[in-house]
């Protein structure tokens, strides 16, 4: 009796001593199992100035991945009446010495960069195995102030990821402000159904 008593004390000290998982580090890996796939979805915010999205179809397509960064094209389905689709945006999501950094390329059919991109924020907490929160950084923060776009300097995107045991996996990408500029954009994936990946994204 005493020696099992022993034995259960050691496993609980080696619990106790063990080093939590890296959230971070689940978190990549959770979204790099999905690398080479592609998934529908569409906007779930309400918000007016989002109209224009509203009942479009979107893909996000995990294009590549390497060890230190992951890129998500963004693509947006043609307007009523329109064939044309938005492929200018790429999600990219890399690993830094302190943690994550997501950074949006924005891109022109013609393949130039848009005024406004290579723009996010570092993680300032280690998150969850499903949750990433990227506040805006200080480059960013002078790129709005330069191109008249002051209410961005308070942004804070999220990026979430269902554990692939969930009953209804999802990826979601949000905008979040608060305070006097206030505003919410929330994009969902269906991550239990892929589907057929899109052409390449403008610029690449």
């Amino acid at each position: 009796m005493r020696r099992l008593v022993l034995i259960a004390a050691l496993a609980l000290s080696a619990c106790a001593t063990t080093p939590p998982a890296n959230p971070q580090d689940a978190f990549w890996t959770n979204l790099r199992a999905h690398c080479g796939k592609a998934y529908s979805g569409k906007l779930t915010s309400e918000e007016a100035v989002d109209a224009d999205f509203k009942g479009r179809l979107m893909l996000m397509h995990v294009r590549s991945c390497t060890d230190n960064e992951i890129r998500i094209p963004f693509h947006i389905g043609p307007k009523d009446g329109d064939s044309k689709w938005d492929r200018s945006r790429t999600w990219v999501i890399t690993r830094t010495a302190s943690g994550l950094r997501l950074k949006h390329d924005h891109r022109h059919e013609d393949d130039s960069e848009d005024l406004l991109t290579q723009y996010g924020g570092d993680t300032a907490t280690p998150g969850s195995a499903t949750a990433q929160s990227f506040p805006v950084d200080a480059e960013s923060i002078a790129l709005f102030r330069r191109e008249g776009r002051g209410v961005s300097v308070t942004n804070v995107w999220e990026v979430e990821i269902s554990d692939k045991r969930a009953a209804s996996p999802r990826f979601a990408y949000v905008l979040r402000r608060t305070g006097e500029n206030a505003r919410l954009f929330r994009v969902e994936f269906d991550l239990g159904r892929a589907v057929t990946p899109p052409p390449p994204p403008w610029g690449f």
